[in-house]
Parts: structure tokens; C-alpha cells; sequence
């Protein structure tokens, strides 16, 4: 970025009176000046030009001067992100405008192509109201329109942030299943490769019908203990050494794969000794080595089960929480909402203990469904970032009189008791630059003041909530 330029001043930069005021009677917002009133703009002002690409100011500095841009384009951005906001063209007043509280650039801006402009210093603001008696109420049509414009554009940010939590969380929550079903197709192939050979070595033993059944019988009644009675995982070992002393001892050497499992089906030599009465030892080895493979491919499938299950809970859980296809508003279950909505953030609640607390008469309230569930997802992640992702967190729900009560506790660190009257305030945040914008709880007060109810924070170190109070019946809610 090239360094900041400094203007000249008009009688300096050389360009002919005239010329400057045919210019001002361009721009819109001046529409209707007087001769005189364009002159008096053109003889007390500085006159700028700058090249394309010159650095204007940067993010912290003081604003001191409005901007009357003739030619050219200026962009202005934040340092974090890079993220533009706004674009200033030729016709345009900008810059610190009279009546307006602006005191630093929250950004950086430059010259995105050549650029002629007036500026004038913030000390001369009561000379133009005198002079231009009508540039009180044009300059504060453009402050409101200002106000309008940098709010969409920060509430279409922080839609878009949340919108990309709620990717990233749903990308993680999938991740995880999607790839264990992959490993179990994996394996699952070859496997059954395995299992067929083995059903092929099984045939070739030629058992004759009583002992045939008696094998069926052992392995079905193994197969279904080790559904029933699943093994200690902490005697694993103990157990593996046990049945691989047994099978040298009867002089059976199955492959590498089947004692581990052997082992995890809670299988014991004792019960090798009630298989190998009914078969001698190169049966045996083939009879195990095809109980393990079997016992494998049905433990794959069903991680396959699982794996999509979870994957379709995930994809029930987003419909829920977005109320894909359904109308705006909904008879709500707010267990369920609350329920949802934790869903989308498991990833984050893997050291969290979340206790809760539902009334089982919680009747169902009429209500924006979607919206809510965006209430409940700014105060949880309110609650995450606070503890850090580590503590625990609190969900009750009960009645009280006509409406319902939603309580979300965090035992974090608290809100200092000089900032809690602020943080429902528009773009207060106590977050880092790039971590938020501060319309998180602007947009629950907003959408919890729509239903007719209200919302309430209480905090101290350690214990934090946020209340939540909706009407239940539905013609006090809208």
C-alpha cells in the first residue's frame, strides 16, 4: 500500500473556480445550493487529488475532515478479514460529517482509482452551517442513511459468521461418521473376501449333520452373548494370553486376526474346551478362524448402521434447527429447540457437562421457530466462548403464570457488573477484533422482543444466565 498522501489546498492544486463549482452542482446530495452557496464550498475548502491505490487513512486514526468526492472512487475496508464496507464515488459527501460522533476510522481506505475531492476541517463546520443554513438537514439525511447502509452490511456479516459456525460444526459432526462408515465399506470388502474363503475351507471339513448343527449352535449362542454381554475391555490383554496358551497347547495355530477377536466377543478357553470335543484340531482352527471373520463382518455392517444413523440424525437435526420446508410459524417444543440447537454445536461440547432441567407439563408455544433456535445459538455460543469450551453448562424450562421460562447458566468467569447494562447494546462486544461484531444479542433481544417476551442476563463469576421469558398462548405473541 502506497503511503498516505497529503491534500493540497484549492489555491495551491490550481483548478479554476468555475470548474470546481460546475463540479459540486454534480453531486446530488448539494441539489438546489445557490450560486453563492456553491461558491462559498468552492473558496473554503481544500481541494485533494490523489493517485489510484494512495492510502487515505489508516485503521485508529482521528476523523477530522468531510470528503465532497468530484472524481474517482475510495474503498473502505477493516484491517480484519479485509472485509470492504464501504465504497465512496464521485457525487458523494463522506468522510466525518457535521452532528456526527465519529472520532477514529474503524478501518483502513484508499484510492481505488484517481481521485479529485474537496475536504473541510472539522473546525469549519460551524462557518458552512451558517453559510449553507440547508447542509444541517442534508448532513443529517446522510448520517441516517449512513446508520441504515453500515447496519445491513454488519448484520449481513454476522449472518454470514454464523452461517459459517454452523458449516464448520455440521462439516465436523459429519466428518466423524462419514468416515467411519468409509473404513467399515473398507474393511467390509475384504473381509467378505476372507469369509468366503473360510465358508469354502468349512465345506471342505465334510461334518455330517449332528455336528454341523452343534457347530451352528456354539456360534450362535457366542454370537449373541457377545451382543448381550460385551467384554471388559481392561482384562483384554489377560484374556488374549489365556486363549493364545490354549490353542498352542492343543496345538492349534489360527491367523494373527482371530485371538483379538476371540478375546473381544468375551470368549474363554473354557469354552474352546466344548468346541474342540466335537472337533479335532485343523477343524478347530477353521471353525475359529470363521466364527472371528463372521463376528468381524457383522461388527463392520453394523458400524455401517451407526455411522448413517448418526448421519441422518445430523441431517434431521439442520431441518429442524433451519425448519426446512415447514411455515414461518410453528407450535414449538422448546426441549426439543434447545435440543437441536445443541446438536449443531457437539463439537464444541466435548468437555462440557450439560445438565438439564425440563418441566414435564412444558406446554408448546406458537412462535417463529427458526428464529428461536437462532436465540438459542448466539446465548450457548455466548456461553461456549466464555468457558472457553470447558466447564459446564445449565438448561431449565418451566412455567411460570402465562408464559414460559428459558434459563441457559454457564459457570464461566461472569460480565463485569460496569458492562451488563450494555451488552445488549448494537455492536458492543468485548471480543477480540475479527471475533464478532456485536449483534449477538441485539438480534435475541430483537427476535425474544417480536414474540412479546423479554430477556434478562444475571451474573457473577461462576454463574452466569441468561432468562428467557416467551408468552405461551399465541395472540399475545404477535
Amino acid at each position: 500500500m502506497d503511503t498516505i498522501i497529503s491534500p493540497a489546498p484549492a489555491d495551491l492544486a490550481g483548478t479554476p473556480l468555475p470548474q470546481i463549482v460546475d463540479a459540486l452542482r454534480q453531486v446530488p446530495a448539494l441539489n438546489g445550493l445557490t450560486d453563492t452557496e456553491y461558491a462559498w464550498l468552492a473558496t473554503h475548502c481544500e481541494e485533494t487529488s490523489l493517485p489510484s491505490g494512495a492510502q487515505i487513512f489508516s485503521e485508529g486514526d482521528p476523523a477530522t475532515k468531510m470528503w465532497i468526492l468530484l472524481k474517482g472512487e475510495v474503498h473502505f475496508r477493516r484491517q480484519q478479514g479485509g472485509a470492504g464496507l464501504f465504497v465512496g464515488r464521485a457525487g458523494q459527501i463522506t468522510g466525518l460529517l457535521p452532528f456526527s460522533r465519529m472520532k477514529t476510522f474503524g478501518g483502513y481506505g484508499f484510492a481505488a482509482t484517481d481521485v479529485w475531492a474537496l475536504q473541510f476541517d472539522r473546525k469549519d463546520f460551524p462557518s458552512l452551517l451558517e453559510a449553507i443554513p440547508s447542509m444541517g438537514q442534508r448532513c443529517v439525511s446522510l448520517l441516517l442513511d449512513r446508520v441504515r447502509e453500515m447496519t445491513r452490511l454488519e448484520q449481513q456479516t454476522e449472518k454470514l459468521s454464523a452461517l459459517g459456525k454452523l458449516a464448520g460444526n455440521l462439516a465436523h459432526e459429519l466428518n466423524n461418521p462419514a468416515s467411519a462408515a468409509q473404513r467399515a465399506a473398507s474393511g467390509l470388502i475384504e473381509e467378505l473376501r476372507i469369509y468366503g474363503q473360510q465358508k469354502f475351507l468349512l465345506g471342505s471339513l465334510c461334518l455330517d449333520e449332528k455336528h454341523l448343527e452343534s457347530v451352528r449352535s456354539w456360534s450362535r449362542r457366542f454370537a449373541e452373548q457377545a451382543r448381550t454381554r460385551p467384554a471388559n475391555s481392561v482384562n483384554q490383554v489377560e484374556r488374549e494370553d489365556q486363549l493364545q496358551r490354549w490353542l498352542r497347547e492343543h496345538h492349534v495355530e489360527p491367523t494373527r486376526q482371530v485371538v483379538p477377536d476371540l478375546a473381544e466377543l468375551n470368549i474363554a478357553p473354557s469354552d474352546l474346551e466344548e468346541l474342540s470335543k466335537l472337533l479335532g484340531g485343523q477343524h478347530l482352527e477353521i471353525v475359529l478362524s470363521q466364527f472371528a471373520s463372521s463376528a468381524r463382518t457383522e461388527r463392520m455392517a453394523q458400524a455401517m448402521v451407526d455411522s448413517t444413523a448418526r448421519i441422518f440424525d445430523l441431517i434431521a437435526a439442520i431441518k429442524d434447527y433451519s425448519w426446512m420446508d415447514q411455515a414461518p410459524i410453528q407450535q414449538v417444543d422448546l426441549p426439543q429447540s434447545l435440543e437441536t440447537t445443541l446438536t449443531m454445536l457437539q463439537s464444541r461440547l466435548e468437555h462440557v457437562n450439560v445438565e438439564r432441567h425440563y418441566a414435564a407439563d412444558l406446554p408448546r408455544i406458537s412462535a417463529y421457530a427458526s428464529e428461536l433456535n437462532q436465540v438459542w445459538m448466539a446465548l450457548l455460543e455466548n456461553a461456549l466462548d466464555a468457558m472457553r469450551d470447558r466447564g459446564r453448562i445449565t438448561l431449565n424450562a418451566h412455567c411460570s403464570g402465562d408464559s414460559v421460562v428459558v434459563e441457559i447458566w454457564d459457570d464461566g468467569p461472569g460480565i463485569p457488573a460496569d458492562i451488563q447494562a450494555r451488552i445488549f447494546e448494537p455492536f458492543f462486544t468485548t471480543k477480540p477484533p475479527g471475533s464478532g461484531l456485536g449483534l449477538g444479542l441485539d438480534t435475541v433481544q430483537r427476535i425474544v422482543r417480536q414474540h412479546r417476551g423479554y430477556v434478562h442476563v444475571t451474573s457473577n463469576p461462576g454463574a452466569t444466565c441468561f432468562q428467557v421469558r416467551l408468552p405461551i398462548e399465541p395472540f399475545r405473541a404477535y
